[in-house]
């Protein structure tokens, strides 16, 4: 039954860090029994609102009331003792210890354990949300979805009644996505409150009751969910302008081929075969964990693939990458822009600068002056927008620090990009603007392009290549429907390994 007073209120949040205005005068409901959408671009202040909300900051104005009797979170154990908890996207569980173990972890006790009891509770609490799960396994041997399973009952066991879920379904197969909102969807049956964090504006609209969007660090539109038309409305409510939700593949010709695997095999890999030419993008789809990531890695030079079945520009993998120079040739984007791409602890001149040397150097000296305006003009052509020059990387939204990966490696005009799920966690108008990009950049290389999102990669690529445990399906044409509409069953497995894609 709701009360007069909403689970949670937000009243007039600010933070600031240094000059950045993080959040300006928020102020939400989070209400018993609903699911309220948190919508904005990367940059907009979602994270740092959840984060005071966790009890992980301290805003510097506002307050927070619960059940209308105002409490001061200053700390993540106080928010938690108020019933507040997070679903982060990057679960935070001790993967040698067993899912009972993760779940009990930190909650008071006596000095003996009763192993068998605690697993039946987890049990019981679990079936009650609807979720299965083995008490006794070890995380490490978990799926995403389970892992995930194991963070909610985490929450649910310290009887938490607002649930904040951060990207939750970026990780998760299909399947588990739909299961995850079958548990959402019991939580708020039983008088949960939740808060659903999502680029992805098709849950949005499918899951939530209300919608909040931030821009700028302010709330700048609240809304039924059922008064919003589709998912082009909504996106365009997030940015302030129209958003197309597509992008326009004008065919390009395609020229020479700057990428062979011919008979690829590791301990994951098995017989991979395929071409790619410059002016085409090939999509590489399939559930994580199925060779991308081994693939990925053998090309960019990171794994010794066992024979000479690779040839990059023309040249043997042992070749290229001990003659490679970095002008005009390969160009890798990878998936984690924060640990891999880039150096966080860096200004934007200095990130700039790991991959591109030409033209900054005269013998052992770096013309630091002529990089920053190089990085200047970068800025502007790419429509990244840091607080300035001298910001540190781990200043710049998510949106913001892949466009400086992609003009630092787009300047260097490779042949070849490898392009690992290069809008992962992006808001839709960034999003937009990565597909521009790529498909700019296809007009003078071939890229490989390796995502989960199959929309995405069926709107960019010029072909398809399906990956299920190691192999390479089937390879084929985006406009192929009746090819399209099998990877479905491509990715799970349940159809057979096509001749066109092996020798």
């Amino acid at each position: 039954m709701s009360t007069a007073e909403p689970l949670i209120r937000l009243s007039g949040i600010s933070k600031s860090f240094g000059s950045v205005c993080a959040n300006r005068d928020v102020s939400l409901d989070i209400e018993e029994g609903k699911i309220l959408a948190l919508l904005g671009e990367n940059g907009a202040g979602k994270s740092t609102l959840m984060s005071i909300l966790a009890g992980q900051l301290q805003p510097d104005a506002g307050s927070i009331f619960l059940r209308g009797e105002k409490v001061v979170l200053d700390s993540t154990e106080k928010a938690i003792a108020c019933g507040i908890g997070m679903v982060y996207q990057h679960f935070k569980l001790v993967r040698e210890l067993t899912v009972t173990e993760n779940i009990f972890l930190g909650t008071k006790g006596g000095f003996w354990l009763n192993w068998a009891k605690m697993q039946d509770e987890v049990t019981q609490l679990a079936e009650q949300y609807g979720m299965r799960i083995d008490p006794a396994a070890k995380v490490a041997d978990l799926s995403m979805g389970e892992r995930q399973q194991v963070e909610i009952l985490k929450l649910l066991y310290r009887q938490s009644t607002v649930l904040i879920f951060d990207e939750p379904t970026a990780v998760l197969t299909p399947r588990e996505a739909e299961n995850l909102f079958l548990t959402m969807k019991k939580m708020i049956s039983k008088g949960k409150g939740i808060v659903f964090i999502s680029h992805k504006l098709e849950e949005v609209m499918a899951i939530s009751d209300n919608i909040a969007i931030l821009r700028r660090g302010s709330v700048v539109d609240t809304v039924a969910t059922r008064d919003v038309a589709s998912t082009a409305e909504l996106a365009g409510r997030m940015v302030g302008r129209e958003v197309l939700l597509e992008v326009d593949r004008v065919p390009v010709e395609l020229r020479q081929v700057v990428l062979k695997v011919d008979n690829l095999n590791d301990e994951l890999l098995k017989n991979i075969n395929f071409e790619l030419r410059q002016g085409e993008i090939f999509g590489l789809v399939g559930v994580a964990g199925n060779g991308q990531k081994n693939l990925i890695e053998t090309v960019c030079g990171l794994r010794k693939p066992k024979t000479d079945c690779i040839k990059i520009l023309g040249a043997s993998w042992k070749k290229f990458f001990s003659k490679m120079r970095w002008d005009n040739a390969l160009s890798y984007i990878p998936e984690d822009r924060q640990g891999l791409a880039t150096c966080q602890g860096l200004d934007l001149v200095d990130n700039f600068l790991l991959t591109t040397r030409g033209g900054f150097t005269q013998g052992p000296w770096l013309l630091r002056e002529e990089a920053r305006n190089k990085a200047s003009h970068l800025v502007e052509e790419f429509d990244i927008r840091p607080p300035n020059l001298d910001a540190f990387a781990w200043q710049l939204s998510g949106g913001n620090l892949q466009k400086m990966v992609l003009a630092r490696e787009f300047y260097r005009r490779p042949r070849l990009i490898v392009a690992e799920q290069p809008t992962q966690g992006l808001d839709i108008a960034a999003a937009e603007d990565i597909w521009n990009l790529l498909l700019k950049a296809r007009e003078a290389a071939g890229i490989l392009l390796v995502t989960g999102d199959l929309s995405e990669a069926l709107a960019l690529s010029d072909r398809i290549g399906v990956m299920f445990n190691g192999r390479l399906v089937d390879c084929f044409s985006s406009d192929d429907e009746a090819k399209v509409a099998k990877i479905p069953q491509m990715m799970a497995g349940l159809v057979e390994e096509s001749s066109s894609s092996r020798r």
